[in-house]
């Protein structure tokens, strides 16, 4: 009979925690690397539901599913734990500086490329402090994904830094699925392409500037059949986009910066409208919206496409990135951007061609607060962001949402504005609550008593008649 319980490690808390449970009638079964434990354990444990495991594999097996299974392995002073999972930054915080109390290193190590890059080469940001990554530098090195610059591993900076890194990682990840999907639902709704034409069109973008390890693998899903149906599997597949968490961890942690990431912010947006499925439905019955207007030439719906990806894309990185500044010097991470950047060109589901020259920007300029300031995308940001308007106004004759991609052409409008009404927001604050205002001409802080102010109370509307 399969056990109810598993415990990793059997030094003496792990034994005799074992034994606890055992006693109270559950199935439990051990594993620790030394035999003599294990031995130990069974002497101890004789006329109880307990059993031992030779192996993890076996151990894994002897459980019933789904498996609970607790980890108490002793650890002791100079010893290096590796957390290698999304955790928050805040709780990798708490435990950097917990253990680091008792001569315990721990190392916060954001991890990408999936399985596929876990099994022949990931990207990895490990944080905490230069010492432990000295340790465990070589076999790191060793097992990361290779690039003409090296293995994509470097250390990140002090505390949290590798987890931090990692969470912006993926809320730039989100971004940049949510505007490939915004793009395909143009494609397939205005266009009227076909899944094969979809996948000829990002296999000769994927030759490109917008080259990346997703539009590769979104090349690769329009070619995708379904084995019960033979269909095309995308097409089976249910509109409801899930999510862990990280991309709402990015959002949460720049407003608490200060930092704007409109992109990132409407896509983790999109994920939850994506899961509103009945709601969309019953929607969708009860406002009868025109159809397609007009027709568009596929060539030219293409092309504009392929420049607002490229433009898009471009902002998604600089949105994180300045996140990424940003946070280091608040926390005193001291990070190097232009390193993270580096570490992400191989084996991590973010990279991409355009990483080499945003690398180059912050080469340059070290102190670059956000990539439309450099000269190395002026030409770029400056014609594209035409294409982007266009598009626009394709998906919005047809009713079509592209929020991410509206998201980003608004962010360029707002960063290259020397003047926004924001002027309006901060005399209405201070109309009502005396939060002040600064001036155009002078210096200082004012606060003015504004003409025929009414009482906050009181509302100059008339209520409406039965």
């Amino acid at each position: 009979m399969a056990a109810h319980f598993g415990m990793i490690g059997l030094g003496t808390m792990g034994s005799n925690f074992v034994l606890n449970v055992a006693e109270h009638s559950f199935e439990v079964c051990g594993y620790d690397r030394d035999p003599k434990q294990q031995q130990r354990l069974i002497a101890e444990a004789r006329g109880k539901k307990v059993t031992t495991a030779p192996s993890l594999a076996e151990f894994v097996r002897a459980l019933e599913t789904p498996r609970i299974i607790m980890l108490l392995v002793p650890v002791q002073k100079g010893d290096i734990l590796i957390d290698g999972g999304n955790s928050h930054f805040i709780d990798t915080e708490r435990r950097y500086n917990e253990l680091q109390g008792s001569g315990i290193h721990f190392v916060g190590m954001g991890v990408s490329g999936g399985e596929e890059g876990a099994r022949y080469g990931p990207s990895m940001m490990p944080g905490g402090n230069r010492e432990s990554y000295e340790r465990i530098k070589n076999i790191l090195e060793a097992v990361a994904a290779k690039t003409e610059e090296g293995p994509c591993v470097s250390f990140i900076g002090n505390s949290a830094a590798g987890h931090y890194t990692k969470m912006v990682h993926n809320g730039i990840e989100y971004a940049i699925m949510q505007l490939i999907s915004e793009v395909y639902g143009l494609l397939k709704t205005a266009g009227q392409l076909s899944n094969d034409e979809l996948h000829n069109v990002f296999k000769e973008w994927d030759q490109t500037e917008l080259q990346s390890f997703l539009i590769e693998i979104t090349a690769d899903i329009f070619l995708k059949k379904d084995d019960d149906t033979r269909n095309d599997l995308v097409d089976m597949v249910l509109d409801k986009a899930k999510q862990k968490g990280t991309g709402m961890w990015t959002s949460q942690s720049a407003m608490e910066l200060n930092v704007p990431l409109p992109i990132i912010d409407a896509a983790v947006s999109m994920r939850y409208i994506s899961s509103q499925k009945e709601l969309r439905e019953k929607n969708a019955r009860l406002y009868s919206l025109p159809g397609n207007k007009g027709s568009i030439a596929k060539k030219e719906l293409i092309a504009l496409c392929k420049n607002a990806l490229h433009f898009g894309f471009l902002l998604s990185y600089a949105q994180g990135l300045e996140l990424l500044s940003v946070a280091s010097a608040k926390y005193n991470y001291g990070i190097d951007v232009a390193e993270v950047v580096r570490v992400w060109k191989g084996g991590c589901i973010i990279r991409s061609v355009l990483l080499n020259d945003l690398r180059k920007a912050y080469l340059q300029d070290k102190s670059l607060s956000n990539i439309a300031s450099s000269a190395l995308f002026r030409e770029t940001l400056g014609k594209s962001h035409e294409s982007v308007r266009q598009l626009l106004e394709i998906a919005m004759a047809r009713h079509i949402p592209a929020t991410a991609l509206s998201a980003a052409l608004n962010y360029f409008y707002a960063l290259v504005n020397a003047r926004l009404p924001a002027n309006l927001i901060q005399a209405q604050r201070d109309y009502f609550g005396a939060h002040t205002y600064e001036r155009t001409d002078k210096p200082g802080v004012f606060h003015s008593q504004w003409e025929n102010k009414p009482p906050v109370a009181v509302s100059a509307q008339k209520p409406k008649e039965d």
